[in-house]
């Protein structure tokens, strides 16, 4: 009897217990770990059909899914010159009118249309403006150049040529200056014309200058004389536009000039 209801004997099964549990669990345990890594290490290809199909979608669906974490970049915006087409839309003044029907306004478009591509290839926003837009309120901008073309009138020999001035009321003149000497360099290095010294004040004292951003430099150019000068401004506009391009590139770009 004393063996039967002895301590140890129940304390022994319980041990016995206890342990097998303890090596199934852990075999258990393995089998997890190995199945695991089987899974982990297996190709898709080897995987089931169905198994392979929802892995692939899975992929595809989370490459082409945007997060949060990788908000779409939206562009910025590109670096704006105003361009103000002389005369355009100005009902009081419609500008030169030559005896056989052409207009100052026509070369300052063709011209001016043409300095819009140019400067929109290398970049840049161009905005065309007119001769007195609204939008020239504050126009801020890395430059604004207005467009004008001089006489259809013959008044002498002398009447040749091409003018440009600058604006007086810039913030920082040495900016507007440098936008007039690029113009001035690149416009006569490209056409061939030569300046004409007559700045009169409708140039000095545009009122464009007056409405602009002080920050924003300005110059108005005066390409040429629709009388002497009007083969290269109606034939070669191309030429034309490329010098105002170039004088603006030069500004913008620093380039050095003599």
């Amino acid at each position: 009897m004393s063996e039967i209801n002895s301590p140890e004997k129940p304390t022994k099964v319980k041990r016995a217990i206890s342990d097998t549990f303890k090596m199934l669990m852990g075999v258990f345990a393995v089998a997890v770990v190995a199945a695991t890594i089987f899974t982990a290490a297996t190709p898709v290809s080897l995987l089931t059909g169905d198994v392979s199909n929802i892995l692939a979608e899975a992929i595809s669906f989370a490459e082409s899914t945007p997060t949060s974490e990788w908000p779409t970049p939206t562009p910025r915006p590109r670096p704006r010159i105003g361009i103000v087409v002389g005369h355009w839309g100005d009902n009081d003044d419609p500008g030169a009118v030559c005896p056989d029907g052409l207009t100052e306004l026509q070369v300052n478009q063709e011209v001016a249309a043409q300095v819009q591509h140019g400067l929109v290839n290398e970049g840049f926003e161009v905005e065309l403006l007119k001769e007195f837009d609204p939008k020239l309120q504050e126009y801020f901008a890395l430059a604004l150049v207005s467009i004008h073309a001089d006489s259809c009138q013959y008044i002498n020999d002398q009447a040749t040529g091409y003018k440009v001035a600058p604006s007086m009321e810039n913030r920082r003149p040495e900016r507007t200056g440098r936008l007039t000497s690029c113009l001035r360099y690149r416009y006569e290095e490209a056409t061939g014309l030569e300046p004409h010294n007559s700045i009169t004040a409708d140039m000095s004292s545009y009122h464009a200058f007056d409405e602009i951003d002080v920050d924003t430099p300005a110059a108005i150019i005066e390409i040429g004389f629709l009388n002497l000068d009007r083969q290269i401004l109606t034939q070669e506009p191309d030429r034309i536009a490329a010098g105002i391009t170039n004088g603006i590139l030069c500004y913008i770009r620093n380039e050095s000039i003599p």
